[in-house]
């Protein structure tokens, strides 16, 4: 997309108006019949802030914003800030926001029916850096990369990913790096990887001449992600076109019924990038593309296109509560930041292991002033958990609870609890275009669902992984979903996974989940099993296209070769 180009006396006419009178409307907001206000110069910064300030002290409904670039310095830990609106449309198309330091761009708070259509968003300088590898260790052991020219080198910080140079998809996974990145001097850096690293052939790939990414920071401190709408209701996203952030593209809290209509994530194109740069950009986001949490409905992602970011394309969760210990109807749990249930909650239990009990409904949630007792504090440092929220829990920053249900569960001490009216069920995901990611196409934790019709290509994990995550405390365990008619190639995994672990890892026994469909997709180039799906009753799978067995298909530990589809603790 090219941006429009003005002179600057409709460029300061704009300003002008923005800081006018309220009462005078912009000639942006006329219909669309009427002529669009002259743009605004790339390269040239109009006030959007207050152009968007002015219109809504107006009354306005319906803002047109004029099309160009617009440069936007932040302020309070934002570049915008859209609070307390109701039925509000803001159309930006041919608009390009850009945001100078790499903290959010947008935070959209307590609105309700709030429209935004046709925005992009970019950042300069850009929230990663990237530059080609010139020596490696001979074991491996550490990396030297130039920085490119065009691309910042302000606060680098490790979120490291390496592409190849030719064909510009990752060269390899994951790998342990110290979080220090040593400076050589002349845009030339040094990485290593961990005290423990031992050279592994199959996941040390990298070489000479591949492309290096890790995350850059500049400017006012504050918050990440590009946009975060909080406590909001039917939210709508048309057309948005987002080419990098700092962390998440969208991440939605306590959020209703988000609507996202043909928004882009993707790396910038070379001919469309506003900087000169001596490589085209390799990555779009720093991490999650779509990310719901706590959604008292979930979204609806239609028609979206999700690629090139540093982590999922789509994550739907709620939050879990630690259950320090159980005992009748009392449950003592451990909360991080806020408590999710209430007297009058239902309550769903993700055990550490055995049957999961039938949800319960809680009666009171009280403060319990005791900290961790010694024993509980052993078995938080026991578990299998991500360490920053063991630490968390292990902090003053963890606050207890008495958590009392309306009737006796057996539930092992170190499991969890949520709320099932917050995880972001009754989500739709149609249509959509994801892929070229490390990690997950779509991990979905929330019930009552479809994910229907997308194309998933190269994910190097799960294409689609169904599953609550203990790991990180994130729920719950999904039941009445459809995975429908989706194209799936190029995942390093397994690529349709349906699974329920306990606290301890292994999967639940039957029933933990229920009324699981999946129909009619198409899988290719991908490991097997093709299909995993544990803990689950009223199973369907059906009419899934899948391949034949490849070539030299390696066994398990049991010496068999897997087959297509692995059923672990389901009944039909």
């Amino acid at each position: 997309m090219k941006f429009p180009e003005s002179n600057h006396i409709a460029f300061s006419r704009h300003v002008a108006w923005a800081m006018a009178a309220m009462a005078i409307a912009l000639a942006g907001c006329r219909e669309a019949t009427e002529e669009l206000p002259a743009t605004v110069p790339a390269g040239q910064s109009a006030d959007l802030r207050a152009l968007i300030d002015a219109e809504l002290a107006a009354g306005k409904k319906r803002i047109v914003i004029p099309p160009g670039r617009y440069h936007v310095k932040a302020q309070r830990g934002n570049h915008l800030h859209l609070k307390d609106l109701r039925d509000v449309e803001i159309i930006a198309d041919d608009v390009e926001m850009i945001c100078t330091s790499t903290i959010r761009a947008v935070t959209i708070e307590n609105c309700s029916n709030l429209t935004i259509r046709g925005l992009a968003v970019d950042y300069d300088p850009l929230p990663f850096t990237q530059g080609k590898i010139i020596a490696i260790a001979p074991d491996k052991s550490w990396i030297d990369f130039e920085i490119a020219g065009g691309y910042p080198e302000n606060e680098l910080e490790e979120r490291i990913e390496i592409y190849d140079a030719a064909t510009g998809e990752l060269r390899r996974g994951d790998a342990r790096w110290d979080q220090e990145i040593q400076p050589l001097g002349e845009r030339r850096y040094r990485v290593k990887k961990t005290g423990n690293y031992r050279f592994d052939p199959l996941a040390d790939t990298e070489r000479v001449g591949d492309i290096l990414v890790t995350n850059n920071n500049h400017g006012t401190p504050g918050p990440t992600h590009a946009f975060v709408i909080e406590s909001s209701r039917h939210t709508r996203f048309e057309d948005i076109r987002l080419y990098a952030s700092p962390c998440f593209g969208f991440l939605e809290k306590d959020c209703h019924a988000s609507r996202y209509i043909r928004c882009t994530i993707d790396r910038r194109p070379a001919s469309d990038d506003p900087a000169k740069r001596a490589l085209p950009r390799m990555r779009s986001l720093n991490a999650d593309a779509f990310h719901s949490k706590d959604a008292a409905k979930g979204p609806a992602i239609i028609s979206c296109t999700a690629k090139y970011q540093g982590d999922d394309c789509v994550n739907i969760n709620g939050g879990y509560h630690y259950v320090c210990s159980s005992k009748g109807r009392q449950l003592r749990i451990a909360v991080l930041d806020k408590p999710r249930l209430k007297a009058g909650d239902p309550v769903e239990f993700l055990p550490h292991h055995g049957p999961r009990p039938p949800d319960a409904v809680a009666t009171r949630v009280e403060l319990d002033p005791n900290p961790l007792t010694d024993v509980e504090r052993a078995k938080v440092e026991s578990l299998r958990m991500d360490e920053r929220t063991r630490e968390r829990l292990l902090s003053a920053k963890a606050k207890f609870y008495t958590l009392t249900l309306d009737r006796e569960v057996v539930l092992p001490d170190a499991s969890a609890v949520c709320n099932p009216l917050r995880l972001g069920s009754g989500f739709a995901i149609k249509d959509c275009d994801f892929g070229h990611n490390r990690s997950r196409g779509i991990l979905i934790k929330a019930s009552d669902g479809e994910i229907t019709g997308n194309r998933i290509i190269g994910s190097r994990m799960a294409a689609v992984l169904v599953s609550p995550e203990f790991w990180w405390m994130e729920g719950g365990i999904s039941s009445n979903l459809t995975v429908r008619g989706n194209t799936i190639r190029g995942s390093l995994q397994t690529p349709i996974q349906i699974l329920a672990p306990g606290g301890n890892g292994r999967p639940l026994p039957a029933g933990a989940r229920r009324n699981i469909s999946i129909l009619g997709n198409r899988i290719e180039d991908c490991p097997w099993p093709l299909i995993r799906v544990t803990s689950t009753s009223d199973l369907t799978i059906e009419g899934n296209i899948l391949p034949k067995a490849p070539p030299g298909q390696v066994a398990g530990s049991d010496g068999k070769a897997p087959g297509a589809i692995l059923l672990q603790n389901c009944d039909p």
